[in-house]
């Protein structure tokens, strides 16, 4: 038989079901079915990720706290170390740190909160000028285009937007109470956050330990080495991020100061804190040292000091960026700019603010477990020595524990056994009717030896009465057989 008819008769033998089956398969090309079998895959993870964020967005009062604890924890870890080195316990330490980080930032906020107060009063002169300025432009720009624009349709204007306010009083007022409701999640958040940076820097280990204990035996070596990388690349981001941070506060802070603008000091605070938002941070809150620079010295002062944004923009974004932030955690600026974007989009500015440090964490953490670095990493061969060591001890452990069962249990059925004889099969003291102890000869044995027959209501008697009954009718049988012999 050829190939041919054996290929015939193994096509003969498939069930029709199987042979449509395969008929349909050979029809769809190889790459649809990989695009299908991917395909439902895929969907099932973004429903699953769907999920996941819907509920991150309803706990977010206690998620964001935890976060920023995180991020404050990778930032202010030497500084506690530093005290732990000084012989400081690390409970202390980390209170000591935690003092240290409230001091500079009440500080700050008083330095800003003085030059907001001393501003405002040399300010106002300055924006009655700017304003009046801004109008005395808006007409000659409206002339030019051969539009009439006169101060009385610009009073006119500001008097409909007062009368739409006062008519929208209600809604302000909802605002403006929805807005007191945020604040004081706020001061909530803020209390977590600090109370759980605490632990976090005391006993940040042991809570990871903690952690990574829930995770299969044979896969936390790999889950603690991708952990820690990944924590040692927020670390780097963070610190990265607060040196960024402060070279554009200080640049457009120098640019806002020589230009003239007022408020220099709190543009540069705000420029500081919108920093972290990477790349477009910078650039929205120089926005308002602009706007501020528009008003109190006009339309040229504003254009400089636009000048001085770009110029620290494009100092971040090709000096700081890829030399800096590029060694610390190497990602690049489309991903960063698409994780800001995402996060906006999800969480609104938490999400901002948060999607990079996240981004950075797993993309380390996975770089990781993808390469398995793990099997070249002292640490996880000793946790993976010490993982095997424990597994021994505990196989030994459940041996003995097994053993010391089976003898305890051996223990309570000898006692049984001795207790109740009947429970042992090897003694015969309390067997079963018929069963006669070793060394004793049962009742018809008896009176077969001795030439005679039973009484006829002797086995009635025996199952009435017990072992108890033959006994008695054995006893009245040989009374009277030795009265007959002694007769005879």
């Amino acid at each position: 038989m050829n190939t041919v008819e054996k290929l015939e008769l193994m096509e003969e033998d498939v069930p029709p079901r199987m042979a449509e089956e395969q008929r349909i398969q050979d029809d769809v090309p190889w790459g649809i079915r990989i695009a299908a079998a991917w395909s439902w895959r895929v969907i099932i993870i973004l429903l699953f990720a769907g999920v996941l964020i819907w509920l991150l967005s309803h706990i977010s009062l206690l998620l964001i706290p935890l976060l920023v604890a995180a991020l404050l924890a990778t930032l202010l870890r030497p500084l506690h170390n530093l005290f732990v080195k000084w012989k400081f316990p690390r409970v202390v330490a980390a209170i000591t740190t935690l003092l240290v980080l409230i001091g500079f930032v009440a500080g700050l906020l008083w330095l800003v909160g003085q030059q907001l107060v001393e501003g405002f009063a040399d300010m106002a002169s300055q924006v009655t000028a700017g304003l009046f300025e801004l109008v005395t432009l808006a007409e000659e720009t409206a002339a030019g285009f051969g539009i009439e624009l006169s101060t009385d349709q610009i009073n006119q204007g500001l008097e409909e937007g007062l009368t739409y306010l006062q008519d929208n009083s209600e809604t302000i007022l909802g605002g403006a109470m929805a807005i007191g409701s945020t604040a004081g999640n706020i001061v909530v958040g803020g209390i977590l956050a600090l109370f759980t940076l605490i632990f976090f820097l005391a006993d940040g280990r042991k809570i990871w330990d903690f952690l990574v204990f829930f995770a299969p035996g044979k896969h936390r070596p790999a889950i603690h080495g991708a952990g820690r990388r990944g924590w040692t690349a927020l670390g780097s981001y963070m610190r990265v991020q607060v040196f960024v941070a402060a070279v554009d506060a200080v640049g457009i802070g120098i640019g806002a100061a020589l230009l003239g603008v007022p408020l220099a000091l709190p543009v540069a605070v705000l420029v500081f804190l919108g920093s972290f938002i990477p790349i477009v941070g910078a650039v929205v809150t120089g926005a308002v040292a602009v706007i501020l620079a528009l008003v109190a010295n006009g339309l040229g002062n504003a254009l400089l000091m636009v000048g001085v944004v770009l110029l620290v923009q494009q100092i971040e974004s090709n000096i700081l960026q890829p030399i800096v932030m590029g060694k610390a955690v190497r990602l690049h600026p489309l991903a960063v700019i698409l994780a800001v974007t995402a996060g906006t989009t999800l969480l609104g500015i938490v999400g901002a603010l948060f999607a990079v440090p996240v981004l950075a964490f797993v993309t380390r953490a996975a770089r990781y477990l993808v390469k398995e670095e793990w099997r070249g990493d002292p640490e996880a061969k000793e946790m993976e020595k010490l993982e095997k060591e424990e597994a021994i001890k505990r196989a030994a452990q459940k041996e003995v524990h097994e053993a010391e069962e089976q003898a305890s249990l051996a223990n309570i059925t000898r006692r049984l056994k001795e207790t109740i004889p009947g429970l042992d099969p090897e003694k015969r003291g309390f067997g079963r009717r018929g069963d006669a102890p070793e060394g004793h000869l049962t009742r018809t044995e008896t009176h077969t030896a001795a030439g005679t027959r039973p009484h006829p209501d002797a086995d009635h008697a025996g199952e009435d009465h017990g072992q108890a009954g033959p006994a008695r009718h054995d006893s009245r049988h040989d009374s009277r057989h030795d009265d007959e012999g002694g007769r005879a």
